[in-house]
């Protein structure tokens, strides 16, 4: 029932109600100018009730609700580094929403946050957070703690100067690189086979940190990936997606050097991880950018924005060259569908589209010029 009072110069309404749990609680608000306005209030307030009762407290600072919602819904099956990511995302909503509650929050006053985050910040930066912001929302709505869903209509704004376009080798630097690489293998320290096996398979950093003896079959040239590497726990994890999980063929020139390397090194069993340095620790991301850098450095490549991920972008960019077809190229990157992968190489896909299009042009023509050719051998 909802219960009016008189405030200073306004008017305050107060709902009492009993949760999904049979606690009973109230929520209240103040500063309406006239009784009737509380009264009117009070009556859509208790029939929003009636419908269904949320368990969320609206009138909570955005931030903690933020911050309740992640670590009850995420934290527990999420890795490390994802926990970073959204420990990031609430440290900026505290400093930008402060104490402006849940059920205060709009469009408007959401859009001018991602007016001036975005403005010094990168496309993946922004739209990362938006992503949290939006499930935490989702859910908001869900429990009917809010009416609507305030992230709707909104659009990311970011700084394209601070946005890398996505990075990759030609195929004469990749194959340069190569080249050096293989010349320059040392049993002791592993980085460069894993340099050397991603351009080849276009594992992920943490699925070749992972990698066993035994996920490498020498005899059917497949490696399977069933697992990752976290750096942050210093153990394995599971990997970023179901669709991760997977088996990739290579050819011969991949499997020669790490059939090199299982002989240098002689490994206790076939659980053991196969990039292990001579220290028995696996090269980590700063590691394996180290050697990457002085790599191009020794062969004269000179690329700013490359690190260790784009040698994926690589071998993406060398599959559509050799007009592999997307959907092989999704199944190999691990991607849940090729929406993602199209998603995320649309930049490379336009740019080798462009050139497929030249062929597609020539391939058309060709039918009219066959048409000619064919009414000529009738006519004679």
């Amino acid at each position: 029932m909802a219960y009016i009072s008189k405030r200073g110069k306004g008017w305050s309404v107060r709902i009492y109600y009993f949760d999904t749990n049979g606690k009973r609680r109230s929520k209240s608000k103040s500063d309406f100018r006239t009784k009737a306005e509380a009264r009117a209030y009070g009556i859509d307030a208790e029939s929003k009730l009636k419908e269904g009762i949320s368990s969320i407290d609206s009138t909570v600072p955005f931030p903690d609700y933020f911050e309740n919602w992640y670590k009850t819904f995420k934290k527990s099956s999420i890795s490390a580094r994802t926990q970073h990511s959204y420990e990031y995302t609430l440290k900026i909503l505290k400093e930008y929403f402060g104490a402006i509650t849940l059920e205060k929050m709009n469009r408007t006053l959401y859009q001018n946050f991602l007016n001036k985050f975005g403005g010094n910040h990168s496309k993946q930066t922004v739209a990362k957070i938006n992503t949290h912001v939006r499930a935490a929302v989702k859910n908001a709505t869900y429990e009917k703690a809010i009416p609507r869903d305030f992230t709707e209509q909104t659009k990311i704004v970011y700084d394209k100067n601070l946005t890398q376009k996505i990075e990759y080798l030609s195929i004469a630097e990749m194959k340069k690189l190569v080249e050096y690489i293989s010349s320059s293998f040392n049993p002791h320290f592993t980085s460069k086979y894993m340099i050397f096996l991603a351009v080849y398979t276009g594992m992920r950093l943490g699925e070749l940190q992972g990698l066993e003896w035994r996920d490498i079959n020498f005899n059917f040239k497949t490696i399977s990936i069933r697992r990752a590497w976290s750096e942050f726990e210093n153990d394995f994890k599971d990997t970023k997606n179901e669709s991760s999980k997977r088996i990739i063929r290579v050819n011969s020139d991949a499997l020669i050097p790490l059939s090199e390397l299982k002989l240098a090194i002689k490994p206790k069993n076939d659980k053991q991880q196969v990039f292990l340095s001579q220290y028995g620790t696996v090269p980590t991301s700063s590691a394996v950018n180290k050697t990457l850098r002085e790599s191009f450095k020794k062969i004269g490549i000179t690329k700013k924005g490359f690190h260790f991920h784009s040698l994926r972008h690589t071998h993406v960019a060398y599959l559509l060259a050799s007009q592999i077809d997307l959907y092989a190229i999704s199944k190999r990157l691990g991607h849940k569908d090729i929406g993602t992968t199209s998603k995320v190489y649309s930049y490379l896909i336009d740019e080798y589209k462009a050139k497929t299009d030249n062929q597609i042009d020539n391939a058309l023509s060709d039918i009219k010029s066959k048409v000619r050719a064919h009414s000529a051998h009738i006519v004679k």
